[in-house]
């Protein structure tokens, strides 16, 4: 008798066709943010932002629809930078590329990777903590996903959520916003400190921002 284990392929295979056939059936399209991005965090902790931009190429990898760079404290040393990209609809090319990817990437190295719970004025949120160095430098970097009514950090439950939302609301819209705390000397705990503290208020203006279910 053949073995289970060779139908689980075709199965796999159904199973997502059936998916996409019903993404494809009930897609809701490109769904805008009720603000403007360029209405998030134009200060933080004090200090007012200073905006930079993401290069054509990098845009065209990324795909977000749109998206706010900026750094903010003295211009010559930055204490931290606040970056967001909004996807107005993920699909094949198009979809968020996580930081756990895209930091190895660009040369920097895990030092410590985990998640760590925030008290925020909507509620205790998870978002992902890293501490990453390249050369002489390190950073904190905190980040997480926001939308369709939910701040998440597993990157494996992202997708699963996705792919039901995409399924039954027709609805794949999503933010990822990332915080980088550079580290000075061997100072991590205040750049974890300051890192923590930029979570709630940016979680509040993307709320503000983002689609409402």
């Amino acid at each position: 008798m053949p073995s289970r284990s060779r139908w689980i392929p075709a199965v796999l295979l159904s199973a997502g066709c059936l998916v996409n056939a019903i993404v494809a059936a009930r897609r809701a399209g490109p769904i805008p943010l009720r603000a403007e991005l360029s209405s998030v965090a134009t200060r933080l902790q004090g200090f007012a932002a200073t905006d930079d931009t993401v290069s054509t190429a990098v845009r065209r990898v990324a795909g977000m629809s749109s998206y706010i760079l900026r750094d903010y404290g003295p211009a010559a040393a930055p204490l931290f930078s606040v970056y967001v990209g909004y996807y107005d609809e993920q699909r094949q090319g198009k979809s968020i590329h996580s930081p756990k990817n895209c930091l190895p990437g660009d040369g920097w190295e895990s030092v410590e990777a985990g998640a760590i719970a925030v008290a925020t004025t909507s509620g205790t949120v998870t978002v992902n903590r890293y501490r990453v160095a390249k050369n002489n430098y390190a950073s904190m970097v905190y980040y997480w996903y926001q939308g369709r009514g939910r701040v998440a950090h597993d990157e494996f439950r992202v997708k699963f959520d996705l792919l039901r939302d995409a399924a039954l609301r027709g609805r794949t819209e999503e933010a990822l916003v990332r915080i980088v705390v550079p580290i000075h000397g061997n100072d991590v705990a205040m750049a974890d400190s300051l890192a923590r503290k930029l979570v709630s208020p940016l979680v509040a203006d993307m709320d503000r921002v983002l689609p409402r279910l």
